[in-house]
């Protein structure tokens, strides 16, 4: 997601639609492709996708510009998925306190298991949140922000898993290099071995110490 400043009013952008596909009326398609924390249920089951798959990834994105948190994050790929499949996430009340319950049941409506039983793009234009009916309903609209603060510390624990996943491709390419020349001794392929480093040291310490090493 981008935040479009060069404008009289400030629109955030949704972009990266590299692996998009354009899915004909009647046609039956599936996918694996997606980043864990966004794909719905059926993607992780290979089940048929549609326009629904779209709506599930709506709310989870409304759901991180609401509170700067990830619904189904987990320690691994491995657990966000699970989380995903099992429709398991919360609305912390640290993140959502400030949140109505209007937009609350925006997103619940969203993040349904069954495909069929989510919002479609029309009823989501129409939904109170979005469109409010009454001035009450405008006025609970208007509490529902995004929580800058906590966005930001969410775009900054995003650019450090790119960061740790930048280094562990580099340590399997320089594993590759090391096991496809025999001359180079045990210790240093040891030096070149791990995949998993300790999450807690510096991207750029361990990509610095790869490459050294790979030299």
């Amino acid at each position: 997601m981008l935040l479009e400043k060069d404008t009289p009013h400030h629109k955030v952008k949704i972009i990266d639609f590299g692996l998009a596909q354009k899915i004909e009326d009647g046609a039956v398609f599936k996918s694996l492709c997606g980043t864990p924390q966004y794909i719905a249920p059926e993607v992780i089951n290979y089940e048929p996708l549609g326009s629904p798959t779209d709506m599930w990834s709506i709310g989870v994105i409304t759901y991180i510009l609401l509170s700067g948190l990830s619904p189904f994050q987990g320690e691994t790929d491995a657990e966000t998925l699970t989380n995903v499949v099992t429709g398991n996430y919360e609305f912390d009340d640290r993140f959502f306190k400030d949140t109505s319950e209007m937009a609350k049941d925006f997103i619940r409506q969203l993040l349904l298991k069954e495909p069929s039983d989510r919002l479609t793009a029309v009823e989501c234009l129409i939904h109170p949140w979005i469109k409010p009916l009454t001035r009450k309903q405008a006025m609970n609209r208007s509490r529902s922000s995004i929580n800058m603060k906590n966005f930001k510390k969410f775009n900054a624990r995003r650019k450090w898993k790119l960061s740790y996943n930048m280094v562990s491709a580099c340590n399997r390419l320089c594993r590759m290099k090391l096991l496809c020349n025999p001359s180079k001794d045990e210790e240093e392929l040891r030096q070149c071995e791990s995949d998993q480093e300790d999450e807690k040291t510096k991207p750029v310490t361990l990509l610095r110490r790869r490459l050294s090493s790979c030299s």
